[in-house]
């Protein structure tokens, strides 16, 4: 489930507990969690409500002014779909972020990174491209996705994006407000890591 940066915000002060979605079935069940700008947040509740229902207090809970304001939001999608209510709590900051930060690497885990690489590598319809985006990425830090993609690989963004985010989930980079830029623990991989881009 996607949420606004704010709203996830919210969620980790505790100011917003809830969320009003209108889905056909469940996209989200009780114990899940999902990671936000502002860390990861736990699904503790599901429950199907009338729209109707839905009070001010409520709202104010999922960080809008008013009933209304929920109602006018849920409008935007098909009225004939059933109007989710979930309550929501933060679970902890996003492990990745500690993973980013620890660039204290050990030869075997510089190992180990490369095997998850070249594993990554192999598994592409589009040929090797995990050392490429890497160093694409140290050299154009906070550059939009788009023109990374488009002017380096000749590629579409959302795909390219989608690459990007494998290297996060392994703390070697990270998204800044435009682009990205290595991690410290993505920093060090390169220094230390006998991979070469045309690897």
């Amino acid at each position: 489930m996607l949420l606004p940066a704010v709203v996830a915000r919210g969620v980790a002060d505790g100011s917003v507990t809830l969320a009003f979605r209108r889905w056909a079935v469940p996209r989200v069940r009780v114990g899940s969690t999902f990671r936000t700008a502002a860390g990861v947040i736990r699904i503790d509740e599901v429950t199907v409500v009338d729209a109707a229902s839905i009070t001010d207090e409520d709202a104010r809970a999922a960080g809008l002014r008013s009933a209304d304001a929920v109602r006018k939001r849920l409008r935007d999608d098909d009225a004939t779909l059933a109007t989710y209510r979930m309550v929501l709590s933060w679970a902890g900051p996003d492990p990745r972020e500690a993973l980013r930060a620890d660039a204290d690497l050990s030869d075997d885990e510089v190992r180990g990174i490369d095997r998850r690489l070249e594993r990554m590598d192999r598994a592409s319809s589009h040929g090797a491209w995990t050392m490429a985006v890497l160093d694409v990425i140290r050299r154009r830090p906070a550059t939009r996705a788009a023109d990374l993609a488009t002017e380096e690989f000749g590629r579409e963004r959302d795909p390219f994006k989608i690459d990007v985010r494998k290297l996060k989930n392994l703390g070697l980079t990270h998204s800044l407000e435009v682009g990205y830029e290595l991690s410290p623990r993505g920093a060090e991989y390169l220094r230390r890591t006998t991979r070469r881009v045309s690897d």
